[in-house]
C-alpha cells in the first residue's frame, strides 16, 4: 500500500547529531567484546560475520607452548608438561618421580641414557650394530697407526698383515698373559681388532646380514649381551690352546648360534630352510679352518656354542614387561661397561714389556 504525505510526514528520522556521534564511535562486536571480557582470544579469532571461529587444536597449542616459554623467559613460572616413562612409554604424573606401570625412575634410567645413545647413533632399528661396524673399523684404522709408527705399517700391510706386537699392545687375544697374568680383558679387546682389510672386509659383510635381524628379535640390550658374552668366551676357548688371535668372528659365531637356536623353537619350511643353510655356513668356515688357513676354530666354536646356550635361554622376542625390560637394560649395560673398561686397562698397559721385545 502506498504511503500518504501524511503518513511520510510524520515518519522519525535521525538526526544530524545522532549522526555524527556513530561516525565518530562505531558500534564495537559483541564478539570482540565477550572474546575480550572472557580471554577467548587464546583459543579463537571472530570472523567477518561476528562470530567465533575456533583455532585448529595445532595452533592452540603452539600458542600455549610459545607463552609458556617466554613466562619462564621472563622470569614467570612454566607451566609443567605431562612426562613419558622411558622406558615402558607409559604416560607418568608430573610430580612422579618413578614410573607407577614399571617401577623405572623418572630422574636418571638406563632405559633414558640407552635411549638417547640410540638416537645419537642415528640407525633406530638397528643402532648396536652400527655402533659395533664403527668401532670394529675404527680400530682397524688404530691398529694401521701402531704399525705404521714402529715403520711396519707400508706394503701389503693393511690387506692382511696387522699381526704382531703393535696388535699385543692394543689387546690381543694371548693364552699366557691371560692365565698367567689376570689380562682378562684381552678377551674383550681381541673382538675389536683385525689382521687387516680383508679380514674385516668378512666379518662386517657377515655383521650387517646377521645382527640387524637378531638385533630386532632380542632387543639390542640382549643382542649387545650376546655379541659380547659369545666372543669373549669363543676367545677363552682359544686360549687355552695357546693361540694368538684376534677378530670378530668369534663373535659372529655366537649370533650364527643363537640363530640356530631360534629355528629350533620356532617351526615352519622357513625355519628348516634357514637351519639347512646355517649349518652347511658353519662346516665350510670349519673346513677352511681345517685346512691350513689362519682361522681360530677355537674362537669360533666357542663362540658358536655359547651363543647357542644362550639363543635358548633367552626368550627370542623383544621384552614384554617391566621386569624383562629391566633384566635386558642390565644385560646390555654390563656388556657395554665391560668393553669401556677393557679398553681403559688396555691402555693402562699399552708400553708395558711384551714377549715380542724380550
Amino acid at each position: 500500500m502506498p504511503l500518504s504525505r501524511a503518513n511520510s510526514s510524520s515518519m522519525h528520522l535521525p538526526n544530524s547529531s545522532n549522526l555524527s556521534i556513530s561516525a565518530k564511535s562505531p558500534q564495537k562486536s559483541p564478539c570482540r567484546e565477550e572474546a575480550r571480557r572472557l580471554g577467548y582470544y587464546r583459543n579463537a579469532v571472530c570472523g567477518s560475520q561476528g562470530g567465533p571461529l575456533a583455532l585448529p587444536y595445532r595452533w592452540q597449542w603452539r600458542v600455549e607452548r610459545w607463552k609458556n616459554s617466554m613466562r619462564g623467559f621472563f622470569g614467570g613460572e612454566q607451566q609443567p608438561r605431562p612426562k613419558i616413562c622411558p622406558a615402558c612409554g607409559a604416560l607418568v604424573g608430573i610430580s612422579a618421580t618413578r614410573c607407577h606401570e614399571c617401577g623405572a625412575s623418572m630422574r636418571f634410567s638406563i632405559a633414558a641414557v640407552s635411549k638417547g645413545l640410540s638416537r645419537i647413533l642415528g640407525d633406530h632399528d638397528a643402532p648396536v650394530t652400527s655402533a659395533l661396524l664403527i668401532a670394529n673399523f675404527l680400530m682397524l684404522g688404530v691398529s694401521w697407526l701402531a704399525y705404521a709408527a714402529v715403520g711396519k705399517g707400508g706394503g701389503f700391510t693393511i690387506l692382511w698383515g696387522l699381526i704382531g706386537e703393535p696388535q699385543y699392545r692394543l689387546g690381543a687375544s694371548y693364552g699366557p698373559p691371560i692365565f698367567y697374568a689376570n689380562e682378562w680383558w684381552r678377551l674383550v679387546t681381541a673382538m675389536f681388532l683385525h689382521g687387516g682389510l680383508i679380514h674385516i672386509g668378512f666379518n662386517m659383510m657377515s655383521l650387517m646380514q646377521l645382527g640387524p635381524a637378531l638385533e630386532e628379535v632380542y632387543g639390542s640390550a640382549r643382542y649387545l649381551f650376546i655379541y659380547v658374552f659369545t666372543g669373549a668366551f669363543g676367545f677363552l676357548v682359544s686360549a687355552f690352546t695357546g693361540h694368538f688371535s684376534v677378530g670378530a668372528s668369534g663373535a659372529l659365531l655366537g649370533l650364527v648360534g643363537a640363530m640356530l637356536a631360534i629355528t629350533t623353537k620356532r617351526g615352519g619350511a622357513y625355519m628348516q630352510d634357514l637351519r639347512s643353510r646355517l649349518i652347511s655356513s658353519v662346516v665350510i668356515l670349519f673346513v677352511l679352518g681345517f685346512s691350513g688357513l689362519a682361522i681360530d676354530n677355537w674362537a669360533h666354536g666357542g663362540g658358536l656354542a655359547a651363543g647357542f646356550v644362550l639363543g635358548k635361554l633367552l626368550a627370542d622376542r623383544q621384552p614384554m614387561n617391566s621386569k624383562e625390560r629391566r633384566t635386558a637394560y642390565v644385560l646390555g649395560w654390563l656388556a657395554g661397561l665391560a668393553i669401556v673398561a677393557s679398553f681403559a686397562i688396555m691402555l693402562v698397559h699399552y708400553h708395558d714389556p711384551t714377549p715380542f721385545s724380550q
